[in-house]
């Protein structure tokens, strides 16, 4: 236990309750919460331990430690100018006290959708123009189409956040950030943690005809984001959609209106990434590594490891991958429904190593269909357990479960062993009695 939370002992954590942290003075964070914030990625764990490993902010001076309470607090202590951010690279730790949300000015009046769209925007307009009745299946293109990329601008300068190398940003307790993206790009050794990541919506989604065999809407922006950076360590975060789920969206053209991405995406030749002790619940998409199918500068890159998460009620890349070499051990994963799509996706030429992981799955869900082919042709699955419905724990070789319901059949060794693991693997039926006490935002005691 004290080395799952890095040298703090909470025994009480395996009762399922975290502890009050200790009394803060009234200058600051409490003892543990300066601790903590002060925390680099333990050695070995996982592929953000590689190279010169993760510190983020640990090295941060009085100046650059900073409590936010909103976005412009935030802002101001990523280095003052959102726009700018991404480059300050001089050590930052930000303690984020209570709720920021995204969706906020500068004098701190709340913005609607309306407050950022372009003056030529209007969705009953836009819908009218591009109904494929009328349209057809063509991407949309002119004034309306043009307006609603504009809108995109906006929001992007409002609700995108961008965090600059050598960041460390954690929540004290309750510590929310709603209706925003934190973006990693172009910007190494960065900690995120102890953070609820509520609802990163999008306001004008784009109509793509072409997307699947009825088109599909696609919205733009995650919680997190990781593109072009390496050493990134996310950690024991929640990720939701709140009141405002997806299954709640009306349906445009017959298809489903899709106001939110991805919770965790890795693209655009990131790499060295950790991702351990989250939450994920009741969302659709949550983590793409690899965002094209082209070969090219992301082979050899996205190198991403997944332990000790909490999939509930989620539906969909859990993770999908593309070229990366992804371990994801000692993870439980609790699925159902009748919009369950998949778990693992095997994309182009991706290396999946999936160890010890546990499926709680409702009698809807068939473990052979747990894998779903992308066009990749291997993955390494082996100690995986399923319980399904109010039977008894089982071991199933979901790879074994996919190939004999599926053709073409998926080979069994993806070609590499997994070396970064601070602590040995747990028997998969332990997981969902340490993961779930454990996983998400409000576990650590700070």
């Amino acid at each position: 236990m004290r080395r799952i939370l890095g040298g703090v002992t909470v025994v009480a954590l395996f009762l399922g309750a975290a502890p009050a942290a200790a009394a803060r003075p009234d200058d600051g964070p409490s003892w543990t919460a300066r601790h903590l914030g002060r925390q680099a990625l333990p050695e070995r764990d996982g592929w953000a331990a590689d190279g010169p490993g993760t510190t983020g902010g640990s090295t941060a001076a009085a100046e650059r430690t900073r409590v936010v309470h909103d976005r412009a607090e935030l802002v101001a202590a990523l280095g003052g100018d959102n726009a700018g951010n991404a480059t300050d690279a001089t050590p930052k730790l930000i303690y984020v006290d209570g709720a920021v949300d995204g969706f906020e000015g500068p004098d701190g009046t709340p913005l609607s959708c309306a407050d950022l769209a372009d003056p030529g925007y209007r969705l009953d307009a836009y819908l009218a123009a591009y109904d494929p009745a009328v349209w057809g299946r063509v991407p949309p293109s002119g004034p309306l189409e043009e307006a609603r990329v504009r809108s995109v601008a906006n929001q992007t300068r409002q609700t995108q956040i961008n965090v600059g190398p050598n960041t460390t940003i954690i929540g004290l307790r309750g510590a929310r950030l709603t209706g925003l993206t934190l973006m990693i790009d172009r910007a190494s050794n960065v900690i995120v943690r102890n953070l609820t990541l509520v609802d990163a919506r999008d306001c004008f989604p784009a109509w793509s005809p072409t997307d699947g065999e009825a088109g599909n809407w696609n919205s733009q922006y995650d919680q997190i984001s990781v593109r072009r950076s390496e050493n990134v360590w996310v950690d024991h975060n929640t990720f939701t959609d709140g009141d405002n789920p997806d299954g709640a969206q009306p349906v445009y053209f017959g298809r489903p209106y899709q106001v939110h991405d991805g919770s965790l995406d890795v693209t655009h030749t990131a790499s060295l990434v950790t991702a351990s002790w989250n939450r994920f619940t009741g969302r659709d998409k949550l983590l793409l590594i690899g965002s094209s199918n082209t070969v090219g500068p992301d082979v050899g890159r996205l190198r991403v490891t997944l332990h000790h998460n909490f999939f509930d009620g989620v539906l969909q890349r859990l993770p999908r991958v593309r070229f990366g070499q992804v371990d994801v051990y000692n993870n439980h994963y609790r699925l159902g429904g009748d919009d369950f799509q998949y778990a693992l996706g095997v994309g182009v030429q991706s290396a999946i190593y999936a160890q010890n992981n546990f499926f709680t799955l409702d009698t809807s869900v068939d473990p052979a269909d747990l894998l779903y082919d992308w066009g990749g042709t291997a993955v390494t699955e082996r100690g995986s357990w399923v319980r399904q419905g109010g039977g008894a724990a089982r071991p199933v070789g979901l790879l074994a479960a996919y190939n004999a319901a599926h053709d073409p059949d998926l080979a069994g060794d993806a070609g590499w062993t997994p070396t970064l693991r601070r602590d040995p693997v747990l028997p998969a039926p332990l997981v969902p009695l340490v993961v779930g006490p454990l996983a998400g935002a409000d576990r650590l005691p700070i």
